[in-house]
């Protein structure tokens, strides 16, 4: 069974950065796509980013778009989201999430259409 590790999170300023990283369990990341979603207080899962097993197609939030940026790197059985320009309202926990879609070039952006997640990490935005 796929095992996902979230790490990354923190507390930044308004306007840092910070990058998340998904790490997997073992090489067969590769044909899986990884979503990373987020939960605020209160609320339901979100999609921020997602990609596809083939890398040739992403999703963002348009809350996230121009500021966030989801990468893969086989190599090392992880895919990371670098998130620029950070407002206090990208505060939640943070979760990646792996499955296995139809088609590789398939991106699919609901939570549960998603098998396997991580533990979460604290994202806190605050000055």
């Amino acid at each position: 069974q796929l095992q996902l590790v979230e790490s990354g999170g923190g507390l930044v300023q308004p306007g840092g950065s910070l990058r998340l990283s998904c790490v997997a369990s073992d090489s067969t990341l590769r044909n899986y796509g990884i979503g990373f979603f987020r939960q605020m207080a209160g609320e339901q899962r979100e999609a921020v980013s997602c990609i596809s097993p083939s890398d040739d197609n992403t999703y963002y939030a348009n809350s996230v778009k121009g500021r966030f940026t989801i990468s893969r790197d086989n190599a090392k059985n992880t895919v990371y989201l670098q998130m620029n320009s950070l407002t206090p309202e990208d505060t939640a926990v943070y979760y990646c999430a792996a499955v296995m879609p139809p088609h590789p070039s398939v991106v699919l952006v609901r939570a549960g259409d998603y098998d396997y997640w991580g533990q979460g990490t604290q994202v806190t935005v605050s000055s």
